[in-house]
């Protein structure tokens, strides 16, 4: 596999734990060493998803673990802690006023990623909500779901499932 794949791979897969402090290691270190930590999300889905592939069908299964892994997943620009557009961040705003925890994708961090995602979703748009393993749609269908009740009825119900 090329660095810029391991890179990559490492980006999308990245967490908040990212964010502590370490001991200086080499670039090559801490990618492995991200991977490590990060693949705990895809594991929870299916033992047979590669973080590296990057195929179509590749990218596919990991979107497919991810989303199948957690129970509200918001593939977005960006991170929750740091969205990087307008519309990830009303998405972010919409799922934290819950008081769930829900995962993110960062779609800018892998270009396999943010293509095969809207090829999986047949959505054309960033972000993208997916609920108990359902897509939901991007934060106009989340406005519209949020501003009618359904949205919070649809995150009780996952809240509940995840107890």
């Amino acid at each position: 596999r090329s660095f810029a794949a391991v890179t990559a791979a490492a980006a999308v897969l990245s967490t908040a734990s990212a964010f502590a402090p370490q001991a200086r290691k080499s670039p090559l270190s801490t990618v492995v060493s991200t991977l490590e930590t990060s693949n705990v999300v895809l594991r929870q889905a299916s033992e047979e998803v590669d973080p590296l592939d990057i195929s179509p069908e590749g990218t596919k299964k990991r979107i497919q673990g991810l989303v199948d892994g957690n129970p509200v997943l918001l593939f977005m620009k960006g991170s929750k802690i740091f969205p990087q557009c307008g519309f990830s961040n009303t998405a972010c705003q919409i799922l934290q006023s819950f008081s769930i925890d829900f995962e993110t994708v960062d779609v800018l961090a892998d270009e396999s990623i943010r293509s095969g995602v809207k090829d999986f979703s047949q959505w054309p748009t960033i972000p993208q909500l997916y609920v108990a393993g359902e897509f939901i749609g991007g934060s106009d269908i989340m406005i519209e779901m949020y501003q009618s009740g359904e949205l919070g009825e649809m995150i009780e119900k996952a809240k509940a499932d995840m107890m």
